[in-house]
């Protein structure tokens, strides 16, 4: 295990938008990491020695402490297993997994291993986040609005693995809603009922409407969609005894009865590093499936609906 005065030597996995937009930046500014290595089919960082395949890479690189894994999630486990089986603690680009089962198994490897393994939801670091969990703690919420709508051609141009068996549809943005979610709300809720809206030529939902609630709690209520251009609506509204509580801009921002309380730049992946980081020195691992459990339950429980086809 690395000491707390020396870098983590880390290698990424699959080198794509993702990973320029975001991961890179953010470990060029942690000082508790220092990227060593990449393996992608396609592509290379510049002065980073780069490999085809995770396993060209564990193997030229035995220095590696860590890797992040930031493939599709139909082909991630595979690769975590080997990782972890190196001895490699591991972060997981959001979702964690194409099933449930999936990460669970990792995890097990990982605690056998002595690895740390990290589910990395990237919208649970969003600067208003917290605050939200604190006042919603004080103060219970009677219902909840779960609104997430975007834009696919915008975010997700061309990437056909997004429209294919495991990888999510509209359930890849909307699993970052309920990572805020399940983390937000005091107690735990379960899906109802849900309506998943597929396109006649794709294998995932554009669109999903679930109804979530628990024994006591309150109803939740999500509306996912994937066609809305123009401003883009990513929120979680709750009505409390306090007033109401909106969580907008995917948790950059937090009003109380139209005041604004908190509002911070995006700071998601650097907040993840340095997570990934502490739970690298004291060996423990932070991977939670509710979210993915979640998105699990709406397709076994939800209504199917053929709608037109999406061409992008």
């Amino acid at each position: 295990m690395p000491t707390s005065n020396v870098p983590i030597k880390i290698g990424i996995v699959g080198v794509g938008k993702i990973v320029r937009d975001q991961h890179l930046p953010a470990l060029a500014k942690n000082p508790d990491f220092r990227l060593v290595a990449t393996a992608s089919r396609n592509a290379t960082v510049e002065g980073v020695q780069g490999f085809g395949t995770i396993e060209e890479m564990l193997d030229g690189v035995k220095e590696l402490d860590a890797v992040s894994l930031c493939q599709p999630p139909q082909v991630r486990y595979c690769a975590a297993r080997l990782a972890i089986e190196a001895g490699k603690h591991v972060f997981l680009e959001k979702p964690p997994g194409a099933t449930v089962s999936e990460v669970e198994d990792l995890k097990a490897l990982a605690e056998e291993k002595g690895v740390s393994l990290f589910a990395s939801w990237h919208s649970r670091y969003a600067p208003a986040v917290e605050t939200a969990r604190a006042f919603l703690a004080a103060n219970p919420p009677k219902s909840v609005q779960i609104i997430w709508k975007e834009d696919v051609r915008r975010w997700h141009p061309g990437q056909e693995w997004i429209w294919k068996a495991g990888g999510f549809g509209v359930f890849d943005p909307g699993i970052n809603a309920l990572s805020i979610a399940t983390h937000i709300l005091p107690k735990p809720f379960f899906v109802t009922s849900a309506v998943l809206d597929f396109p006649e030529n794709r294998q995932a939902p554009i669109a999903a409407r679930i109804a979530f609630g628990n024994a006591d709690g309150p109803a939740v209520i999500m509306d996912l969609d994937w066609l809305q251009t123009g401003p883009q609506s990513w929120d979680i509204i709750a009505e409390t005894g306090k007033g109401r509580m909106v969580l907008s801009a995917g948790g950059a921002k937090l009003a109380l009865d139209g005041r604004s309380v908190h509002e911070e730049p995006e700071a998601e992946y650097p907040r993840l590093y340095r997570r990934f980081a502490e739970i690298i020195r004291v060996g423990v691992s932070d991977a939670d499936v509710a979210p993915l459990r979640h998105v699990a339950d709406a397709f076994m429980l939800g209504e199917r609906k053929v709608v037109e086809a999406f061409l992008d």
